[in-house]
This record gives structure tokens, C-alpha cells and sequence, in this order.
């Protein structure tokens, strides 16, 4: 396929030519793939500038996205990859295949950098998914110690920030080795923090200083590009909806008492929560209809977001849905119900699946955030979304809306439908996903019980 890149892809492809370290802060559905690949490619075979690329991504889209966006333009068709997934001698010998860029799952960067064995030559590296890259885990310490032999490095994300501004210090840490934000985090909230929330000595949230907001990201503008793609697109309409669904009395009161109490009996077994986030996971579980016992068996509250469901389901006129759900439970009860209807339905989990979806071979699919967010095209396979359980990631959500909401969406509008249980925790949740709030405190305060 030829690629005629926006005017805004063009610009961001020349940004990433011009700036050795580059944060590409571009909204879902730009195409920031195609923008970096073809940026990759100039530097290898026009530029000479490098000559070795690794890919750091998330599983599936290291596994499908990269080597899919390579193969469908022409102008990348002289670029060889190397996909460094699966068993450690699989990925060995990708690593010593011969080939301009190597992509790499993030899970397996450690293992690169520290037990492959292989030569660390890479001149260039991106991540995406920079926002991924936070305090302390393996995946950003092991990034550090491969940083300072790459001469390019680019960031690739969406949101940058989702969990506040502290965020940032681990992105950029790893992008210019701490030259903007500083080497180490205590300078970084000494400088732009003060705390916030604490218990002594202990420290449970920052806040800003007043001007810091503008003060970082006039530090960091000189490496950063970021794009909206409601600037920059055409994007089909966006409609958000509400279902809401209602507790019985004696449901209610098995509500209240868990979160009041903090411990119910079950004939299933004992369900406790030992502090608010617990708590916020046991909640929303009830509000889903289903709740996890002590001895990990569910036990059943109700059926009425599965009810909904079916009559949303019903309501599409055999219409493609997709079904962000959390739980296990939500899964299990989920399938079980749409199997007693007949109605087809698969798990999105698989490139067979996603190209099974893409093809309008699956009524209904049924998606996980945390493992199939990032970086998967599921707009060609239908328009409608329906959140059976929330998340308080402000991340997960986003980026599983964008799925179906981002360039290339056939249909003129995206409706996103959440099945709310009222007077629930699902109304917090809601509340703070609508006004982009995805921080601690959001959930500390939707669970009032005295712990």
C-alpha cells in the first residue's frame, strides 16, 4: 500500500530526523507506527545515520503490529525484521538473525540486557509505550543500562501522564539519561513536589508547587512533540451512554455490609478486604454481579449486568460488539450466557482472533484492557464498545475506546456503552474516568469504610 502521509505525519516524521531523543506524544489512531518506521527507515537507507534498531513493545503489538505496519507499505518493503519473541532459544536466534530492526516484548528486555549473551550493538532504540516504563521495575532498569550506547531514542505514547506528573521523571530518565528532569526522583520532587497525603514520616501523595506543571513541560519541550488526533483527523463521533442497572433490597444490603463492614459471609466463604484498594476491587466485583471468596470461588450476587448485556446485545441487530470486561468471573459468566443464547462470541486475545474480528467473523468479542490495550487495529470490525466493568486506569480505558475510535473507522460514530450498577462504586469509577482523575485518591475516596 502507498503510504501519503497528513501533513501532521510528515512533520513528526521530520521531528524525529531532527531530534536525536524524541517523545512522540501522539493521540490513538495517528498512526505513530508508520510515522516512526518511516522515520526508521530514512535513517537507516537514506541517512546512514544508524544501523541497528531495537523495538521495545508490549506483546501483542510487538508480536503483530510492528511486523504487520512493515509489510503494509511500500515504502518499508527494504526493511528487515526480526521479532524476538517466544521460547529463550527462539528469541536468541532472532536476535542473531540478520536484520535492521529487532522488536522485542518489554517483558523479555531484561533478559536482553542481562542474560542473552547477544551483542548490545543497537545504535537506535523506541520505545513504545513510554508511559509503561515506571519507578523501579526491571524493564526501566535494564533500559538504563543499554542507554548510554544508543545514539537515537525515541519515546512512543499516548498518555504520558495518566497517573499524574510524577510519571514522567522514569519516561524521560530514560530517554536523555536525566538531563532535563534530573538523575534521580528525590531531586525531581524536591524540585517540582511537596507532599502531600502522609502518615509521619511516610509519604503517600505529592502535589504540585504552584508554576511546577508549567515548569516541566517547558523543561522537556525541546525533545517533545505532542498531537491530538481530534486536531489532526477527521474522527468519527464520539458518544458516551450510560445502562444503568439496580440492586435489589436484599442485594443492596449485602452491598452496604461489605463496605461498611469490610467482612461478609458467604456459603461460599469469607470475603474480606484488608484496606481501600482491596476494598474498590471487591466492590466493583459486586457491582459486576459476582465477588471472589476467600477460597477464590465466586459467589453470585446478581445477574442484571448480564441482563443488560443481552439486551444491548439484542439491540445491535447482530451489529459487532465489543466487551471490555475485568474480572475472571465477569469472563466466565459472560461466555457461559452468551453460549446459552447462541450468540457467536470470541475472546480478543490472538492475532487470529484480531483478524477474525477485522473480518466481521465475531458478533461479539470479548476484551481484556490490561492485555489487549495497546496498539491493536480492531476499528475494521465494528463501532459499538460496552464496558460490563470498569477500571479506574484511566490508560486501560482510553486506550481500549481508541481501539474502535481512531482513523480508519468506517462507521460516522463510535458509541461507548458502560453498564452501571447505580449507587455503586461504578459511579465513582465513572466520575473519575470522565474528568480524567486516575489517581489514588479518586479511589481512596469512593470507599468511605473506616479501615
Amino acid at each position: 500500500m502507498k503510504f501519503n502521509p497528513h501533513d501532521y505525519q510528515r512533520y513528526a516524521i521530520e521531528y524525529i530526523l531532527s531530534h536525536p531523543v524524541t517523545a512522540a506524544i501522539l493521540d490513538m489512531g495517528l498512526g505513530k507506527t508508520a510515522i516512526t518506521l518511516t522515520a526508521i527507515d530514512l535513517l537507516l537507507n537514506d541517512f546512514f545515520a544508524v544501523r541497528k534498531v531495537l523495538v521495545v513493545a508490549p506483546l501483542r503489538v510487538a508480536s503483530t503490529t510492528w511486523p504487520d505496519e512493515i509489510r503494509k507499505w511500500d515504502h518499508l518493503s527494504d526493511l528487515r525484521f526480526s521479532v524476538a519473541v517466544g521460547t529463550a532459544k527462539e528469541r536468541i536466534a532472532a536476535l542473531n538473525a540478520d536484520a535492521d530492526i529487532y522488536i522485542i516484548n518489554r517483558e523479555n528486555l531484561p533478559w536482553l540486557v542481562e542474560k542473552s549473551g547477544v551483542p548490545l550493538d543497537f545504535d537506535m532504540a523506541v520505545l513504545d509505550e513510554l508511559s509503561s516504563f515506571k519507578a523501579n521495575s526491571q524493564r526501566t532498569k535494564a533500559f538504563l543500562k543499554l542507554r548510554p550506547r544508543l545514539k537515537r531514542v525515541v519515546g512512543l505514547t499516548g498518555t504520558p501522564s495518566s497517573n499524574g506528573l510524577m510519571d514522567l521523571f522514569w519516561e524521560f530518565r530514560c530517554l536523555d539519561m536525566g538531563e532535563r528532569l534530573g538523575r534521580f526522583i528525590g531531586q525531581y520532587r524536591l524540585k517540582y513536589f511537596t507532599p502531600g497525603r502522609r502518615n509521619g514520616n511516610i509519604v503517600y501523595s505529592y502535589n504540585l508547587l504552584p508554576g511546577a506543571e508549567d515548569e516541566i513541560y517547558n523543561a522537556i519541550s525541546d525533545i517533545t512533540i505532542s498531537m491530538k488526533a481530534a486536531d489532526h483527523l477527521a474522527m468519527p463521533e464520539l458518544i458516551s451512554t450510560e445502562h444503568p442497572v439496580y440492586l435489589s433490597p436484599k442485594e443492596w444490603a449485602r452491598y452496604e455490609k461489605l463496605k461498611k463492614g469490610l467482612i461478609l459471609q458467604f456459603p461460599e466463604g469469607e470475603v474480606t478486604a484488608a484496606n481501600a484498594a482491596a476494598l474498590s476491587g471487591k466492590l466493583s466485583q459486586m457491582a459486576n454481579g459476582a465477588v471472589y471468596s476467600d477460597e477464590s470461588d465466586a459467589a453470585l450476587i446478581h445477574d442484571h449486568k448480564l441482563d443488560a448485556l443481552e439486551d444491548i446485545i439484542e439491540s445491535a441487530n447482530g451489529k459487532p460488539v465489543l466487551v471490555a470486561y475485568w474480572f475472571q468471573h465477569d469472563l466466565v459468566r459472560i461466555t457461559e450466557r452468551l453460549t446459552s443464547l447462541k450468540i457467536p462470541h470470541e475472546r480478543i486475545s490472538t492475532p487470529e482472533s484480531i483478524a477474525r474480528w477485522n473480518n466481521g467473523e465475531i458478533t461479539v468479542g470479548l476484551i481484556h484492557p490490561a492485555s489487549a490495550g495497546h496498539g491493536l487495529n480492531l476499528q475494521k470490525g465494528g463501532s459499538t464498545i460496552v464496558w460490563f466493568g470498569l477500571t479506574w486506569s484511566l490508560e486501560l480505558y482510553q486506550q481500549i475506546n481508541a481501539r474502535l475510535w481512531r482513523q480508519g473507522q468506517n462507521s460516522k460514530t463510535v458509541v461507548v456503552q458502560h453498564i452501571i450498577a447505580k449507587g455503586t462504586i461504578d459511579e465513582r469509577i465513572l466520575k473519575a474516568l470522565s474528568e480524567k482523575d486516575s489517581t489514588q485518591k479518586s479511589l481512596i475516596d469512593a470507599v468511605k469504610a473506616v479501615l
